[in-house]
């Protein structure tokens, strides 16, 4: 059940192991399309645009959450790819004592102050109720993304990415099913797309959790293997709290630029919660390469093979830049159909922003490409502190823009912020990535 990246075709491999994640991804999107396609068509605009208003401190949230566990993957993909599976397993346990620590200090914190976020990020009093009663119950969910988000990335640092996936199709059509329920029957509104999203989730941790118990002997820990140690803790939250930290310090951006958004008017955020539901749908296999990427990047580093590194992300490369080039020509052609499927019978200018923000965000998919492939390589590579400083940039871009120019410029503005956040992400990773390269050859002396 476990794949061994340090030995074969790199590109055979990045495929072979991409592909099960990229199907998961579209399942884990395919989650928030059913919500917004639902909300949208059966509850109208106001109520997309209140899930919309979410977005932003969604990703910073639950991307902190997602990012720590992506993080703690990293040491075990290391210690199975040099064979050390006591090792493996101690961090594992570890990671799971640290992972509930911080599932309920994240789930507290957030559900206490969930309403004044909204507020400051200026939600227009139509949607702020709809907004909130969203995204309270997401972060109530919390120990569940927790919870699959961890075991997954176990799973997926022995080398299987196929295992998490099936589970995912599981949930997803539980979740259409719980959509349709919770919203149409129980007449449970925003609020119950966000139940039928939690609940998917938490089928899909517990299957995980009961699979890997029966099929990864490799995983079942000792007494000894159980016990608290300090020293991987460390090691773990040295890997794990970066990584969070760039998921929540590009969505600071985020928050900004929605914030900025927010004051155009509830009509601006349905465009922009239709644009964005669509592109992330899109862009699912750009983080199918980069979570590879963290992978191969741990495996290799593990065995010592870091020559394979450098041919692994040429490959990988090719892939995004294919893919980046056959998005663009989907969302050039097709984008304002798809649109149409989210915001059918609204105001003309609605469905033009939303294709505005599709065509503008898909024509830099290329540059997205690279912050995905090589960001998560320097962070398999065991450099975490590094892909932080790209997660800033993001960051100050989405922010400058948010500050300086949606206020001139409106709309386009808005839908430029993230092309020139990863421009400038890239200009940082490139340099880090060959730093980070000279450096793991002069720590392991190959």
């Amino acid at each position: 059940m476990t794949k061994d990246l340090t030995k074969g075709s790199p590109m055979k491999l990045i495929i072979g192991f991409s592909a099960p994640l990229l199907f998961g991804f579209l399942f884990q999107q395919f989650y928030n399309l059913v919500d917004t396609l639902i909300v949208g068509r059966f509850l109208g605009v106001n109520a997309l645009a209140a899930v919309g208003a979410t977005g932003s401190v969604n990703f910073l949230i639950i991307g902190f959450c997602m990012g720590i566990c992506n993080g703690f993957a990293i040491p075990l993909a290391q210690k199975f790819g040099a064979g050390d599976f006591k090792g493996l397993r101690a961090f594992m346990m570890n990671a799971i004592y640290l992972s509930i620590a911080f599932a309920i200090v994240t789930t507290i914190l957030t559900v206490t102050f969930c309403m004044q976020i909204l507020k400051l990020m200026l939600t227009p009093d139509n949607i702020i109720e709809g907004a909130y009663q969203y995204i309270v119950v997401i972060f109530l969910g919390i120990p569940v993304t927790y919870l699959y988000n961890l075991i997954s990335g176990i799973i997926r640092s022995m080398g299987d990415s196929k295992t998490p996936v099936v589970f995912l199709v599981i949930s997803s059509v539980l979740n259409i099913i719980l959509d349709i329920i919770f919203i149409r029957v129980f007449q449970m509104g925003v609020a119950g797309a966000a139940w039928a999203t939690v609940l998917s989730q938490l089928v899909s941790g517990i299957g995980c959790v009961s699979y890997s118990i029966r099929k990864f002997e490799v995983l079942h820990a000792n007494t000894e293997e159980r016990r608290i140690n300090t020293s991987y803790m460390k090691t773990l939250c040295g890997m794990g709290v970066p990584m969070g930290l760039q998921y929540s310090i590009t969505a600071i951006g985020s928050v900004i630029l929605q914030t900025s958004v927010n004051t155009l008017g509830s009509n601006a955020v349905a465009s922009m919660t239709a644009g964005s539901r669509i592109a992330m749908f899109f862009c699912c296999p750009f983080d199918a390469l980069g979570s590879t990427m963290a992978t191969y990047g741990g495996q290799n580093v593990g065995a010592k093979k870091v020559e394979r590194l450098s041919s692994g992300l040429k490959a990988c490369s090719i892939l995004g830049i294919l893919y980046a080039l056959f998005a663009f020509a989907v969302m050039f052609f097709a984008g304002r159909t798809l649109a149409g499927f989210f915001v059918e019978g609204a105001a003309a200018d609605v469905m033009d922003d939303a294709y505005l923000m599709l065509v503008i965000n898909s024509a830099f998919y290329i540059p997205l490409a690279f912050v995905n492939i090589v960001r998560f390589l320097i962070q398999g590579m065991g450099y975490s502190k590094f892909a932080v400083f790209a997660g800033v940039c993001e960051m100050a871009a989405r922010t400058a823009v948010g500050f300086l120019l949606v206020p001139t410029f409106g709309f386009p503005a808005a839908c430029a912020a993230s092309p020139i956040a990863w421009l400038l992400a890239d200009i940082f990773l490139f340099p880090a990535y060959f730093h980070v390269l000279k450096k793991t050859k002069l720590m392991l002396k190959v």
